[in-house]
């Protein structure tokens, strides 16, 4: 079985009309609209889950980037749980903030940041003539 990450939907669009939609690729062991705990409204994505694999790749291939119930939607495989996304939601802190070691430049926020990699800034960002950092 295969499940497809179903982006970009109307807020109009139900589990119905999914499915609907989504059957002449194959069969479908589910199909259903995310929707707000708090409002009963569509949160605009979905899942689809069909039975094969053959399938679902016929439903990516046939619906991407397509119109469907008055919206562009998007249409990928999802995945199987959070981590397989490569960021579990929390707070990486790789890094920090750093004192500037007189030219080497180093310091700034330089590796921390939300989720991982990036940062604020960090770097050469001060580098100036010389190769000197703020004291």
């Amino acid at each position: 079985m295969a499940k497809l990450f179903i982006g970009g939907l109307a807020w109009h669009t139900t589990d119905e009309t999914l499915r609907a939609g989504f059957e002449k690729f194959g069969t479908i062991e589910e199909a259903i609209v995310i929707k707000d705990r708090d409002t009963n409204r569509s949160r605009g994505f979905g899942f689809v889950r069909f039975a094969t694999d053959a399938e679902a790749d016929a439903a990516i291939d046939g619906m991407n980037n397509q119109d469907f119930d008055g919206r562009v939607i998007r249409v990928d495989r999802a995945s199987n749980n959070a981590s397989s996304r490569g960021n579990d939601g929390g707070f990486h802190g790789r890094g920090g903030y750093n004192r500037f070691e007189g030219g080497n430049n180093r310091g700034g926020y330089s590796g921390g940041g939300y989720g991982g990699h990036g940062g604020w800034g960090g770097g050469n960002q001060y580098q100036g003539q010389g190769g000197q950092g703020p004291a």
